[in-house]
């Protein structure tokens, strides 16, 4: 994901994923009220900006599931809130996306998108302490309080008004030199000037429902990519197997005759859609008779999978699954992943729970920068 600079009001320069803001779109002023806000929680209940007025200072960060500058501040926002929390400090998180505004290639470096389920995914298995509240539908709060990145952090004092707006610190996969959200948060509560108030803003773009027409732009594209199918033998497969790649390979084995196999291929093409700019391959291998490859290859094309598509051209499966990996039992669907070198690193016999698939895909790529 490559990074465009913009020069916005006040000077300030945020670097984030290059995405059209609103025109008349510009963070609050220091000095400035926060703005009130009703928005649905992880938890299941509507939060307000009145449920926190007894904090003595109100932190209020812009995130998100996908991006991953975001990703690598979520064990820094639990350490705020951890260490802050008994001295009156009221960390709320909200997510200012648009999920129907995501392309999947924005999904590179996460295994969930931004909607609201896959919010109380994320919060319930990373434990979120603090509130996670959801603003995609109207955005009206993002555009409040000029949320121009994820995240984006907002500081305010016991009365509500702005003292900081910016970055969290300056570290995001490094240690920080500029603890700049705590510098600000220790000022609130110290009844002192915020050294920096206003500082850089790193991350990703907020996804604004303007963008809608781009992302269905790109599934257009992505549809109407060629879709291929080629003989493979055993020697192939061995060859493969030993992934001599500096790629993760995903291999998934099906056949038109499996319904499963079948039902489960688009789940294949929106992992490649997401991470093949990565370190990434999407293969699949059809044990379909080799007389049949224009059928299964109308199949292919009807689920757009745009990869590396092979039918077997042999019908000794004993031989091709000590060819692919001896500990494959042999039911199909079956599905690997190989690191370069060719270790397994997943397999599953059987259909796929597609987001425990994500998950061991993104666990080797990496989910920052």
């Amino acid at each position: 994901m490559k990074s465009t600079c913009l020069t916005i009001a006040l000077g300030l320069l945020a670097c984030v994923q290059a995405s059209a803001d609103p025109p008349d779109l510009k963070p609050l002023e220091i000095g400035a009220t926060a703005p009130d806000f009703t928005l649905p929680g992880v938890d299941g209940k509507d939060h307000s900006l009145k449920d926190y007025a007894g904090a003595k200072a109100l932190v209020v960060v812009f995130t998100c599931n996908h991006c991953p500058t975001a990703q690598a501040y979520e064990g820094r926002l639990d350490k705020l809130h951890e260490g802050y929390k008994d001295k009156g400090v009221a960390v709320v998180a909200i997510s200012p996306n648009d999920p129907k505004a995501v392309r999947l290639d924005e999904l590179g470096y996460t295994d969930l998108g931004d909607s609201f389920e896959d919010m109380k995914i994320r919060a319930r298995d990373h434990k979120y302490p603090y509130p996670y509240l959801y603003d995609g539908d109207t955005q009206a709060t993002a555009r409040a309080y000029g949320a121009l990145a994820t995240p984006h952090v907002f500081v305010f004092d016991a009365d509500r008004k702005l003292r900081y707006h910016g970055r969290f610190d300056d570290g995001e996969v490094k240690p920080p030199k500029s603890h700049d959200t705590i510098n600000a948060v220790e000022a609130v509560l110290a009844g002192t000037p915020v050294p920096t108030p206003i500082t850089r803003v790193f991350g990703c773009s907020t996804k604004w429902a303007d963008k809608q027409a781009d992302a269905k732009q790109s599934l257009e594209t992505w549809n109407a990519e060629p879709v291929t199918i080629e003989p493979i033998d055993l020697a192939g497969v061995a060859k493969l197997a030993k992934n001599e790649t500096d790629k993760y390979t995903v291999v998934n084995v099906w056949a038109t005759w499996c319904g499963p196999c079948v039902q489960e291929l688009p789940e294949f093409v929106t992992m490649n859609r997401m991470y093949r700019g990565r370190p990434f391959r999407l293969v699949t291998i059809s044990l379909d008779d080799p007389a049949k490859k224009d059928q299964t290859l109308e199949t292919l094309k009807a689920k757009h999978v745009a990869a590396a598509n092979f039918i077997l051209n042999s019908d000794d499966r004993d031989a091709f699954a000590e060819a692919l990996d001896p500990k494959w039992p042999g039911p199909v669907p079956y599905t690997l992943i190989l690191a370069p070198g060719g270790e397994v690193v997943y397999r599953r016999a059987g259909g796929i729970d597609p987001l425990e698939v994500r998950r061991a895909i993104v666990s080797k790529l990496g989910r920052t920068y």
